[in-house]
């Protein structure tokens, strides 16, 4: 089974929607059987490329006091999938072009399987529970040696013109399929889900479709 998954790395709801879609297969005993492909949905394609602050960023999209509030509910649903959110020490909202650009590199046909997989889950790490700035080229570094990768040849893609044109190809297909928000997936290239949806929800949903 195949599941192609559009989504943004400092997206919280898709880190929430990664490990809920674990939660299911493991349930079914069937995350063996599933290929993932990471695909770029940028939230905030004209950031500036070093960023900005988060507190800045969040309080013109939210407000400060709606954004704290969200953040506390955040980290209460992150808690259920083991995950500790860090907001109160995310000091930067990065630009994810190049985070995009890294996972891009770690998709390519001559890559192990699972490269990717175990890359996005480090980037999510990064961002949300360490607290770093993944729009950083050395700390994109750290993360894919974290990830198994090797720094060096990880720093290279970063140079890579080829990786940009994917990223941008790969966004450009979002937006011709409609897709709006992320988290998306795609399931065998036949039927979507949109949304961090509960793990009995994709049980029933997968158990109906493939079974």
């Amino acid at each position: 089974m195949e599941i192609a998954i559009f989504s943004d790395v400092i997206c919280p709801w898709c880190f929430i929607g990664k490990r809920r879609l674990e939660q299911a297969l493991d349930e079914l005993g069937w995350r063996e059987r599933v290929d993932t492909d990471w695909l770029p949905f940028e939230l905030n394609p004209d950031m500036p490329a070093g960023g900005m602050a988060r507190s800045a960023y969040r309080a013109r999209k939210f407000g400060a006091e709606r954004s704290a509030v969200l953040d506390e509910q955040l980290r209460s649903v992150g808690e259920e999938v083991g995950i500790r959110f860090a907001f109160d020490r995310i000091a930067r909202t990065p630009n994810t072009r190049r985070a995009h650009m890294l996972v891009a590199g770690a998709s390519r046909r001559n890559s192990a399987p699972g490269t990717a997989h175990r890359l996005i889950e480090a980037l999510f790490d990064a961002y949300f529970q360490r607290a770093e700035d993944i729009g950083d080229d050395e700390v994109l570094a750290e993360v894919a040696g974290r990830a198994g990768l090797d720094r060096d040849e990880a720093k290279a893609w970063l140079g890579e013109g080829a990786l940009v044109d994917t990223v941008v190809q790969a966004e450009r297909r979002a937006g011709e399929l409609g897709i709006s928000g992320v988290p998306f997936f795609i399931v065998d290239r036949s039927w979507a889900v949109s949304g961090a949806q509960p793990a009995p929800l994709w049980v029933d949903a997968l158990r109906r479709r493939i079974c």
